[in-house]
């Protein structure tokens, strides 16, 4: 009999919370946020709900909106590896830039948090969008869109080949013979890009689950393709049921086109939820979120993607649709969160005010405020109608967000049968139901006859 289909899970680390505000509520700790012990304890709180993963973003710069929001420049692998040792089955995701980085020292890093933990790591791989780093790595500008994915694209060729170059019975551990590794089944890849030059071999074998999970979170066109191509999770942001439908037609459809099994790559929207014993009470405390905003750093948020100044407009006047005519149609997703914020502004129409408020709660992700039940239903509804692989969940607030979310809504998705009562495996890809992928350098004996 064939298994039901299960969701994945993962909890969105952001400092405070995902809502801008989180930092100034009472139910947040920004004061933990450079304490490991806040990140240990957020990592348990995951395990016990047995959810697949922690992730957690990141940007080699200082965030330009430091004045207003409380920022945490941790450096995420290594925080990780602090979860990893706190915890035993919990996936743990890291970003880390293909254009700030070089391969060899990057594959170390995800190596060893994947041999640390037992096979838990995953690569969030990004070619970063803000200009801010570029200053701090000696550039005197930040490389445009489509070099950056080019880079990115050689980038993780050279990285996968480093963590394939060890041949998975290259250790032979003979001590009788005086023999640790057979040189032979272990690899140079003399690779050489436009970009990049690296001779290799990597300096450790390959990982407990071959190398770690590759994720991915672009939205353009060169994002799907290069997620069509490498990626085997994708973290994406919609705010419709229809919009998450077709972004996952077209990437399991790219899979495809690149001979790769759809079913191999798992699509996980985020999802912000306000969770309460009733609606009016979740809606209540969104809006006590949103009561503590403050507008200035809301317009630094939305000029940024808008890429124009919006302090002319009155805050509670309508906002023009024309700010958004540049946004591109379903064709070409070369500025794929405008689009979103775009669709927000013309079907709802709101004030300055109130867009500030709808974008407030995770950037441009999914918010929702209701019951536990109604969390679980929208979840669900996506996930059987062609929408998600499963979720991204970005509580509004830390630690209690993700605390409610573990105690309310998880045993209900559990009791539909939709998602894990205990782990079935240990690592990372037995969480999300991917498979081992093979040394590209693995040798297979003739067959006989």
């Amino acid at each position: 009999m064939t298994e039901p289909r299960q969701l994945s899970l993962n909890a969105f680390i952001y400092p405070s919370g995902h809502h801008e505000a989180a930092w100034r509520h009472p139910q947040s700790r920004p004061e933990r946020i450079y304490d490991v012990g806040y990140y240990q304890e957020i990592g348990r709180t995951a395990e016990a709900a047995k959810l697949d993963a922690v992730f957690f973003a990141d940007g080699p710069a200082l965030r330009a909106d430091v004045k207003h929001n409380a920022v945490s420049g941790l450096e995420p692998i290594t925080l990780l590896t602090a979860i990893a040792t706190a915890t035993t089955h919990l996936g743990l995701i890291a970003t880390a830039s293909t254009t700030y980085y070089e391969p060899y020292n990057l594959a170390r890093l995800f190596s060893t948090l994947d041999h640390i933990s037992g096979g838990r790591a995953g690569w969030n791989i990004v070619t970063t969008g803000t200009d801010l780093a570029a200053a701090n790595f000696g550039l005197d500008a930040h490389p445009d869109h489509a070099e950056r994915y080019a880079r990115a694209r050689e980038f993780v060729d050279a990285v996968v080949s480093l963590w394939d170059s060890w041949e998975d019975d290259a250790i032979l551990l003979d001590k009788e013979a005086g023999i640790y590794a057979d040189p032979d089944k272990i690899h140079q890849i003399d690779f050489v890009g436009e970009y990049l030059k690296v001779r290799g071999p990597f300096n450790a074998p390959r990982t407990p689950q071959g190398h770690p999970v590759l994720v991915q979170a672009g939205a353009s066109n060169d994002g799907r393709a290069f997620a069509g191509k490498y990626a085997e999770a994708i973290f994406t942001a919609h705010q419709r049921l229809v919009d998450a439908q077709a972004f996952y037609s077209d990437i399991k459809a790219q899979a495809r086109a690149f001979g790769r099994d759809p079913d191999q790559i798992k699509i996980l929207p985020g999802i912000s939820p306000f969770i309460a014993d009733t609606e009016a009470e979740a809606k209540k405390l969104e809006r006590e979120f949103n009561e503590l905003t403050v507008p200035d750093y809301g317009l630094k948020q939305l000029e940024s993607i808008a890429g124009t100044s919006l302090r002319h407009l009155p805050l509670d006047g309508p906002v023009p649709l024309e700010l958004f005519s540049d946004a591109g149609d379903v064709t070409d997703n070369s500025r794929s969160r405008l689009q979103v914020v775009a669709g927000i502004v013309e079907r709802e129409r709101p004030t300055v005010r109130g867009l500030l408020h709808r974008l407030a709660g995770a950037r441009g992700h999914r918010v929702f405020a209701g019951t536990p039940e109604q969390v679980a239903d929208t979840i669900e509804e996506w996930f059987r109608n062609g929408a998600a692989d499963g979720f991204n969940v970005m509580p509004p607030y830390y630690p209690g967000g993700l605390e409610v979310f573990a105690r309310t809504v998880v045993p209900i998705l559990q009791e539909r049968g939709i998602f894990r009562t205990e782990y079935t495996g240990t690592t990372l890809r037995d969480h999300f139901g991917l498979t081992r992928p093979e040394s590209r350098y693995a040798r297979h004996p003739a067959l006989a006859g």
